[in-house]
């Protein structure tokens, strides 16, 4: 467990040397900013299979700040570390076209450092602050280019972000003054023998609006169309790919699941935000000719397939339903988030590369592509059908276990609701391939070229990962990488469990420790 504050302290620390590199040397910061996100991707990567609790300062918990690693909180900590190594990569070449580079990779390593300490903490109070730090590097890396467009989106992110973490400060410092605890696990201990009262029910709407807004849900969703178009592409990637999921569903999932215990009417409103999500957000993808403001609807509508999973699993699990439904809601939530993150990064840098090319985000701008760029467009394609659950690729695995444990469950109505959203989801991405890859070019439209080879290589290993990752529903990576993640939000008491048993085993150290002393 010593390696966990080396996941925070890594990125921190580069950010703050970042920003000191000569700037005639742009290309120090890209190889120390690639350096730092393989060495997150390899600490990660050795924690596979590990759980445990780190005492920050050899504090017990629940006076002491402590970070926490179980199955759910590595399985999106490997997440974010994969994709930010990738994203990082491309961004080498993206970003020349920007100035300040070294400021660039500063904020981008902040908002890493901040999504690595919201996932690992096992505090509420630092559950906020990494959150804040993590969204306010967000904020700037939306206006990175310093243009109109970029400041409007930004400046409505900002205000509306503001707003999702007043909700969440209010309803921590509520539970502080209802329980005299901010510890995750304690707050769960102590909301397990106490029960909910008007204010902790209040408290609970708070985090349900606050970290919805951070996730994008509808109707909370009105900063994220407007921020991804707006945004670098590699930025757009990191925002849809692992942020909302991170400081968003991840936060969200966590408090209900471990900290408040979850009911049959939490988990009915997660069904329907994410019913919602998924109908309107498809709908208003099908309309849009910006690809990136298409892909951010339908960033959107992915995330609410999440939410649905979670929320029958949720529903199964507070009725006292059979156990194998409620994981198998949860494992389809858990697969497709992460396998939103693999191919929703590979669209977002997909059309990074588009515009990197053409100059344009436009569909009805391009056309015939496909010959001019035929990696981007193999990626791309890869990408789409995954993300429209054809057969054998990823997306249609989660999709499906998702739509199997709402039929299992009774909820037929959500099941084939996300039936035709997928059907909806793959006519959107049937079009952007038309009109950006097939056909005869656009009128007017230049000859362009493929992108360099330090952009097609994230995209190359990103297509890969959505031909491979079904894999992981075979027994030996399920046991190993899904089936933890699922058991956590399974057994909230073995996760309350698991923390404040390290307080005892402290406690009982230090005491022996004392009484040496005294003797």
């Amino acid at each position: 467990m010593k390696l966990l504050p080396l996941m925070i302290a890594i990125p921190l620390g580069v950010a703050f040397i970042l920003p000191l590199l000569p700037k005639k040397r742009p290309r120090m910061a890209d190889c120390l900013a690639v350096l730092a996100t393989l060495a997150l991707l390899a600490l990660a990567a050795m924690l596979i299979g590990q759980s445990g609790v780190y005492a920050v300062g050899g504090w017990r918990p629940p006076v002491g700040i402590v970070l926490v690693l179980d199955g759910l909180s590595w399985l999106v900590l490997i997440t974010v570390a994969l994709v930010s190594f990738l994203v990082t990569v491309f961004s080498a070449r993206y970003m020349e076209q920007y100035t300040a580079r070294g400021r660039y990779y500063a904020l981008f390593m902040l908002m890493v450092a901040g999504m690595n300490g919201a996932v690992l903490t096992g505090d509420m109070f630092n559950l906020y602050v990494f959150i804040e730090v993590a969204a306010v590097a967000s904020y700037a890396l939306v206006a990175f280019g310093c243009h109109e467009e970029e400041l409007e989106a930004s400046f409505k992110y900002a205000v509306l972000g503001s707003i999702a973490s007043s909700f969440i400060l209010l309803g921590i410092a509520l539970m502080y003054c209802l329980f005299g605890t901010v510890n995750m696990a304690h707050l769960g201990q102590k909301v397990s023998a106490s029960g909910l009262n008007r204010a902790a029910i209040f408290s609970l709407v708070l985090f349900i609006a606050g970290f919805g807004l951070k996730a994008a849900l509808v109707p909370f969703h009105a900063w994220l169309p407007d921020a991804h178009p707006s945004a670098p592409a590699p930025i757009s990637a990191m925002l849809s790919g692992v942020l909302i999921k991170a400081i968003g569903v991840y936060a969200l999932i966590r408090v209900l699941f471990n900290v408040f215990g979850v009911t049959a009417q939490v988990a009915t409103a997660l069904m329907v935000l994410g019913t919602i999500s998924m109908v309107v957000a498809i709908l208003m993808a099908l309309i849009q000719w910006d690809l990136k403001r298409l892909l951010a609807y339908s960033s959107i509508s992915q995330i609410g397939y999440v939410m649905l999973g979670f929320g029958v699993g949720g529903a199964v699990l507070a009725a006292g339903g059979s156990p194998v439904i409620a994981a198998l809601g949860f494992l389809g939530a858990l697969f497709h988030l992460v396998n939103h993150a693999v191919f929703k990064s590979l669209l977002f840098l997909s059309s990074g590369a588009l515009e990197y090319a053409t100059g344009t985000r436009q569909l009805k701008e391009m056309g015939g592509l496909g010959k001019e760029m035929p990696l981007t467009a193999g990626a791309s394609l890869v990408a789409s059908l995954a993300i429209g659950g054809v057969p054998p690729l990823n997306g249609f695995f989660s999709k499906l276990i998702i739509i199997l444990a709402c039929v299992s469950s009774g909820h037929y109505g959500f099941a084939l609701a996300a039936v035709l959203v997928s059907i909806f989801t793959l006519a959107v991405y049937m079009k952007v391939q038309k009109y950006a890859f097939l056909g005869k070019p656009a009128e007017g439209r230049k000859s362009v070229h493929e992108v360099p080879a330090a952009m097609r290589i994230p995209m190359t290993l990103l297509a890969v990962l959505c031909l491979g990752m079904s894999l992981m529903l075979l027994p030996g990576p399920k046991k190993r990488v899904l089936d933890p993640a699922v058991q956590v939000l399974m057994d909230r008491d073995a996760y309350i469990q698991s923390v404040m048993g390290v307080a005892s085993a402290l406690g009982a150290g230090q005491e022996t420790d004392m009484k040496i002393a005294e003797n």
